[in-house]
């Protein structure tokens, strides 16, 4: 698993008919501030506030199309125009099992990053792919 610590950060949040709200500063819009969501811009401020990774390489949920499906990822990191980094967030109470893992898998057969990080906020596991082999990291990769 890997350790980290999340930066402080400014949220701007609203209430809206009994629901509540989040500023999502990648996407430019609310979002429903879901406890999946919570998580998800947490890890956005960790990549770019600790990680230095360049926001703007950043894209939060794009739909892609798996065969005749649409899904949607959660984070993908880019670097030289290509995909480099997917990350699938969980809520703080889903297990990082091995369904989450073949989750963010089956979306890399059309993404093809180099790493996957599946994260529930608490816990994070990162991998390496090579050759189609997955390795566990100990860190985050460096943006170079």
């Amino acid at each position: 698993m890997l350790s980290i610590r999340y930066p402080k950060h400014e949220f701007r949040f609203k209430q809206e008919a009994d629901k509540e709200w989040i500023f999502d500063e990648f996407r430019k819009q609310w979002v429903r501030l879901t406890p999946e969501e919570w998580v998800r811009q947490n890890m956005l401020q960790y990549l770019v506030k600790t990680l230095q990774y360049p926001a703007s390489l950043i894209a939060v949920e794009k739909e892609i199309m798996l065969g005749e499906l649409k899904k949607r990822f959660d984070i993908l990191v880019y670097r030289n125009a290509a995909p480099w980094m997917i990350i699938e967030c969980k809520e703080m109470n889903v297990p990082l099992s091995e369904a989450v893992l073949k989750q963010v898998l089956n979306y890399n057969i059309s993404i093809r990053a180099d790493y996957i990080i599946i994260t529930n906020g608490t816990d994070i596991a990162g991998f390496s792919l090579n050759q189609g082999k997955a390795e566990s990291l100990t860190n985050f990769p460096e943006y170079l």
